[in-house]
């Protein structure tokens, strides 16, 4: 496991190879847990909405976690994207990386932040709550959703 003196949260843009394959192992991942391919009510994010996305490295230069940022207003913006390696999994990477879009979000006047996860992760339901969001109606895109629960958190 990787500590916080090991690792490195850097911004990136949304095609950087590292945060290709980091997204592409959250895909498979998240189709492992649901069954199926179709477990993401809305509109996926791209180069063209994300405001911002990073990616955590170790100190070997391996990329062992990312996270995005899409504005939804004046505002908000949404979290996207979040994802632990799992041999990282435990070592503090995903508070950091919260910890960057967070403060991204406050250097862009963004007072609130939003996200969706799904009912089949249980662990990032806790991660969510223990890091101080609080679950909300469904909203947006995931309104109806039965897949889907969300959470918010009011910065500053």
């Amino acid at each position: 496991m990787s500590g916080p003196s090991t690792w490195t949260v850097e911004q990136r843009h949304w095609d950087d190879p590292a945060g290709v394959a980091l997204r592409a192992a959250q895909r498979a991942e998240l189709d492992a847990r649901y069954g199926s391919d179709d477990h993401e009510p809305g509109t996926a994010p791209s180069a063209e909405d994300i405001d911002l996305f990073v990616v955590a490295i170790d100190a070997g230069g391996e990329p062992v976690a990312c996270g995005a940022l899409r504005r939804l207003d004046e505002t908000s913006a949404e979290v996207k994207r979040m994802y632990v390696t799992p041999p990282s999994r435990g070592s503090g990477v995903a508070t950091a990386v919260l910890r960057a879009l967070e403060a991204a979000a406050g250097e862009r006047g963004w007072t609130t932040l939003r996200l969706e996860t799904g009912t089949a992760q249980p662990d990032a339901q806790r991660f969510y709550r223990r890091e101080g969001y609080t679950e909300i109606p469904l909203f947006g895109p995931y309104a109806g959703s039965d897949l889907s629960v969300c959470f918010e958190r009011r910065l500053g």
